[in-house]
C-alpha cells in the first residue's frame, strides 16, 4: 500500500545540463505535453514567475557560484544559491505556512536532488540536514509530522484529528494508536464528552491551521529510506501520506508506481492539500513557484528528448 516515494535522486544530469543549443532556442515556444503514463500533468496550469532568467542562463551556459566559485548551471546545489548569471532578485520567493526540515541521505548525489529547489525558493522556511546529523524531535512531536507512507500514515485532511494524541491535553499520552479502538472501554457519557472535546479541538485547530508547525521530508531514493525512517529520533511522529498525486519526474524509478513523487513534488502537493484541507482556503497558485526550476527542467528535457526522437 505504499503510494509515495521521496525519491529525489534524478535531477538534470550535470554532464548533460548544457544540451544542444538548438533545443534551448525552442524552449520559449515549447508547449508542455503530458507523457502517456501521466494522465494528470499539472505543469501547464502552474502560475509561475517569468522563467526568462533561466532561458538566458541556459543560453549562456555554466556560470560560477558566487560563494564557492564552482561551475554550475542555474544554481549551486552545495551552497543553495543561484549562480552569477541568475540574479537572486529574479528568482521568486515562496512563503510557506509551515517550516520544513529535509533530511538528506548521505549517499544522495547533491547535483541530482530536487530538495535544493525548496531551499532556493523558500529560503526562510526550509532547512536541509544531511543524515545522520538531524535534530531531536521528541519534545515537539505534537507540532511535527513526517511525510512518509506506511501502515499508520494518515491523509492531510486528517492531520488535526490525529495530532491530538501528541498534545498534553490530547486523548492519548503515549505512542499507542488511539484510532484503532477509540474509547471502547469508556462509558457512553465519557464517550460523548471526549467526542465533544475532540470536535471542538479539531474545529479550533482547523481555524488556526492546526497546531502543526513543522513538516519533515526525506530526500533519498526509495531503497535508501529504510536507514533514515528507522532512526529512533523519527519514531512516534505522525506520518502523512500523499496518495492521489502522480509524478511528472523525467527519470522515474523503474518499476515504481507513478504516485512515487520527487521531493519537490511532495513538498508542493502537501502544501496545496494543506491549504485546502486544513486552512480551508481556496487555492490560487500560492505555492506554484515551488516548481519554478522543476517545471523549467521538465520542459527542457522533454524538448531535448523530442528532438532526439525526430533525429
Amino acid at each position: 500500500q505504499l503510494t509515495m516515494s521521496l525519491n529525489s535522486s534524478t535531477l538534470l544530469n550535470e554532464e548533460n545540463s548544457q544540451g544542444p543549443k538548438r533545443n534551448t532556442e525552442r524552449l520559449e515556444s515549447l508547449e508542455l505535453q503530458t507523457p502517456s503514463s501521466f494522465q494528470d500533468n499539472p505543469l501547464h496550469q502552474l502560475q509561475l514567475a517569468s522563467q526568462e532568467v533561466l532561458e538566458k542562463a541556459k543560453k549562456s551556459g555554466r556560470s560560477k557560484c558566487p560563494r564557492c566559485s564552482s561551475s554550475r548551471m542555474f544554481y549551486c546545489y552545495t551552497c543553495f544559491v543561484p549562480v552569477e548569471t541568475v540574479p537572486t532578485e529574479e528568482i521568486p520567493t515562496v512563503k510557506l505556512p509551515l517550516k520544513i526540515d529535509i533530511i538528506k541521505h548521505p549517499n544522495e548525489t547533491d547535483g541530482k536532488s530536487t530538495a535544493v529547489h525548496a531551499k532556493l525558493l523558500a529560503p526562510d522556511d526550509v532547512t536541509i540536514y544531511k543524515y545522520p546529523c538531524i535534530p531531536e524531535y521528541e519534545e515537539k512531536r505534537h507540532e511535527i509530522a513526517l511525510i512518509f507512507p506506511g501502515p499508520n500514515s494518515v491523509s492531510v485532511k486528517d492531520i488535526a484529528f490525529h495530532l491530538q494524541k501528541y498534545t498534553k491535553k490530547g486523548v492519548c499520552d503515549n505512542d499507542d494508536d488511539c484510532s484503532r479502538e477509540p474509547f471502547l472501554k469508556q462509558s457512553k457519557i465519557e464517550l460523548k464528552e471526549e467526542e465533544k472535546n475532540l470536535n471542538e479541538c479539531i474545529s479550533s485547530n482547523r481555524s488556526e491551521g492546526t497546531s502543526l508547525k513543522k513538516i519533515i521530508f526525506i530526500d533519498s531514493t526509495w531503497n535508501q529510506t529504510n536507514k533514515i525512517i528507522t532512526d529512533e529520533r523519527l519514531q512516534g511522529l505522525l506520518q502523512i501520506e500523499l496518495k492521489t498525486r502522480k509524478t511528472c519526474f523525467w527519470r522515474h524509478q523503474k518499476g515504481k508506481p507513478d504516485t512515487y513523487l520527487s521531493t519537490i513534488e511532495a513538498i508542493y502537493y502537501f502544501f496545496v492539500d494543506y491549504h485546502q484541507e486544513i486552512l480551508k482556503e481556496n487555492y490560487k497558485g500560492q505555492y506554484d513557484n515551488l516548481l519554478f526550476f522543476f517545471s523549467f527542467m521538465y520542459t527542457l528535457i522533454k524538448n531535448a528528448k523530442g528532438c532526439a526522437g525526430k533525429e
